[in-house]
């Protein structure tokens, strides 16, 4: 006598939060001005603006944009805000740092204005895998908002998740 097999994850609450959903679509570029600075760490000011003026800004149309420094060279703060004044009549974002930096900063954008009103008393499951860069950061940010909401949190898959959570109420 076979036994129908029941799928009790598809006939629970549980909610799946997929950060993946929420992957800002777009060009990521790393524009690194150790090349525009003297033997890769003197910034001579003259030099620079020459850099920045001659830079074909138009490559960076409607990417992401990750503003760094390779080498240990010491970079005043005016000369990242001088090539984001440029590349702000572009670009879509620009950040200073990593490619890491550049996708947690789209995250935050995506989940500060997140609507968790959906996840209220619910059991939520924040998945783990992706094919995206997901930074490490926006799993965090996800579990402080949706927690504030939620009955419970968990990571992973439901076949095999992991509690992060469980609301005291």
């Amino acid at each position: 006598m076979e036994k129908e097999i029941i799928n009790r994850v598809a006939q629970s609450k549980l909610i799946t939060f997929d950060l993946e959903d929420y992957y800002p679509e777009g060009k990521r570029v790393v524009l690194d001005i150790k090349d525009w600075l003297y033997e890769g760490i003197v910034l001579r000011e003259k030099e620079f603006r020459g850099h920045v003026e001659n830079e074909d800004w138009t490559t960076y149309q409607d990417a992401y944009v990750a503003l760094t420094c390779s080498t240990d060279a010491i970079v005043p703060g005016w000369a990242f805000m001088l090539v984001t004044s440029k590349l702000a009549l572009h670009a879509k974002k620009v950040v200073v740092g990593s490619l890491e930096d550049l996708e947690t900063s789209l995250y935050q954008a995506q989940l500060e204005n997140l609507d968790v009103s959906e996840f209220k008393g619910k059991p939520v499951i924040i998945k783990g895998c992706s094919n995206k860069p997901v930074p490490q950061n926006a799993y965090i940010m996800a579990v402080e908002k949706i927690q504030q909401v939620a009955r419970s949190v968990m990571y992973g898959e439901a076949c095999s998740s992991v509690p992060l959570f469980k609301s005291k109420t």
